[in-house]
């Protein structure tokens, strides 16, 4: 049972282990900022991971990245503006609503309502079953030629 509960506490505990103690500020205030933005940055690499949550190469380099900025003085929102200027809206793990972000948005819930509408008109397709049609004489007499009756 303790074997359990230690398995259990290391996995709670990987993403804590994303952030590596050179990364972090010395000031508590700042290190407290560069979490939470860290939180709503997404990781470029990873599929839907934070960066805060990241592993990854690409996510130590925009750890870094915030805790410079904020370092250098900037506000939370210059931070952000930042790296949508670096990476792009997707580096934002709440992207904006805008025409460049259409398909972060509406990509899933069209494909889900394509897949939905196809569903239902399989199945609104009537089925066609074949109706048995009974042999004339002549494909009788050739039917059992070939089975040597």
């Amino acid at each position: 049972m303790r074997i359990v509960a230690a398995l259990l506490a290391l996995l709670l505990a990987f993403p804590a282990l994303a952030v590596e103690p050179s990364e972090m500020l010395p000031d508590p205030a700042l290190e407290a900022r560069a979490r939470v933005l860290s939180r709503e940055l997404r990781c470029v690499v990873c599929q839907n991971q934070s960066i805060d949550d990241s592993a990854a190469d690409v996510a130590h380099f925009m750890r870094v990245a915030v805790r410079e900025r904020l370092a250098a003085g900037d506000s939370d929102k210059a931070v952000m503006d930042y790296m949508v200027v670096r990476y792009g809206d997707y580096v934002l793990m709440k992207p904006p609503f805008k025409a460049r972000t259409l398909v972060l948005w509406l990509g899933a819930p069209l494909v889900l309502l394509v897949a939905g509408l196809a569903l239902f008109m399989a199945a609104r397709r009537p089925t066609v079953v074949p109706v048995a049609v009974p042999l004339d004489a002549a494909e009788r007499q050739r039917l059992d030629k070939l089975l040597d009756r």
